[in-house]
């Protein structure tokens, strides 16, 4: 009877699952333990199904005491290893008359791991290289150049921009912290997009006058509604312009655009496109797909240097996703790159 209910729950599982039965045959398997395991799974002896011994030990005990087990199973593949917990379940009383196999896919979680464990060491190196340099300074300063007033005001440059790198550090992480926290959570206020652009190229004027870069706008005449988190959008904003400032190079314009709102075919509705475009170096290919990523960097040297933190890019996908946005990035190299936000209009 027991048997003949696991026969019909089987499908209904949603992991990998197989039935053994007595004499150690393969009766039954749903759509995942055959991709699993093989289409010729069933029917076939359950040492040459499963093939790894401490699964098999697991198996041969609990048909012997009907106990329950677990054992770990690992299919090894091109990419990367896929791990299993395989759970044991005996059929009967005592001597069980079959067993109920159900695989666990740990990977996810053994990502997950990984992921922290690189942000952690990305975080470490980003913070030791400015701790680092500060600590050498303050000895210096005690020692060899205690009484030497100009390489005093050197070395207190030094040490502010590269205390000034750690506070935008910090700043980013939280603003990460705070944008995945909220991720599930849509904004719905009412915010008019070309007012938001005008008010954030203005306050970034001085700095692309320092750089003598021109920010040309090209906004409609009335007004560009969306539901958004008004400070957030700023945001992104703030960290595209700036980026088309400081990588776009000097003296070359950088053009901030509206167009919509229309029908997207990546939202399937409609939405209004923002778009920042600069007129510097490019950016190769093969780097594109992995801007978004945590503190990583094109040029790592570069992005120091004008006070890049590496966690730009990914607030800004972030942010865009919380919008149910779209964000794309082109580029050509020795011609420029393009970074568009997507968002649906009210």
């Amino acid at each position: 009877m027991e048997l003949e209910l696991a026969r019909m729950i089987i499908h209904g599982i949603p992991h990998a699952a197989i039935l053994i039965e007595r004499p150690h045959r393969v009766t039954a398997a749903n759509a995942a333990a055959l991709e699993l395991l093989g289409q010729n799974v069933v029917g076939s002896h359950f040492y040459t199904a499963l093939r790894q011994p401490s699964v098999i030990e697991a198996v041969d005990n609990s048909l012997k005491d009907g106990e329950p087990r677990e054992a770990h199973y690992v299919v090894r593949g091109q990419g990367s290893d896929h791990n299993y917990l395989i759970y044991v379940r005996g059929i009967g009383e005592k001597a069980a008359d079959g067993v109920l196999l159900t695989f666990e896919d740990l990977s996810p979680l053994a990502s997950a791991g990984e992921m922290r464990r690189q942000f952690v060491a990305n975080l470490s190196h980003e913070l030791r290289t400015p701790l680092t340099a500060m600590v050498g300074f303050i000895e210096t300063l005690r020692g060899p150049a205690k009484d030497d007033a100009k390489a005093r005001d050197r070395f207190l440059g030094i040490m502010e921009r590269e205390a000034g790198r750690m506070t935008k550090l910090v700043d980013d992480l939280l603003s990460l912290s705070r944008v995945e926290e909220n991720e599930r959570r849509r904004p719905k206020e009412p915010v008019d997009l070309v007012a938001l652009v005008r008010s954030v190229a203005q306050n970034l004027s001085p700095m692309a006058e320092r750089a003598d870069v021109e920010l040309r706008l090209h906004l409609p005449n009335d007004e560009r509604i969306v539901p958004a988190d008004a400070d957030q959008l700023r945001q992104v904003l703030s960290n595209l312009i700036e980026n088309a400032i400081k990588y776009g190079g000097n003296a070359k314009p950088v053009d901030i655009r509206l167009d919509g709102p229309a029908i997207h075919p990546l939202l399937q509705t409609e939405g209004i496109v923002l778009s920042v475009q600069d007129y510097g170096e490019g950016i190769e290919g093969h780097h594109i797909p992995r801007l978004t990523e945590r503190f990583y960097r094109v040029d790592s040297h570069r992005s120091r240097e004008v006070g890049g933190t590496g966690l730009g890019l990914a607030i800004v996908k972030h942010i865009v996703s919380r919008h149910r946005g779209r964000f794309r990035i082109t580029s050509e190299v020795g011609k420029g790159s393009i970074f568009k936000v997507i968002l649906p209009s009210a």
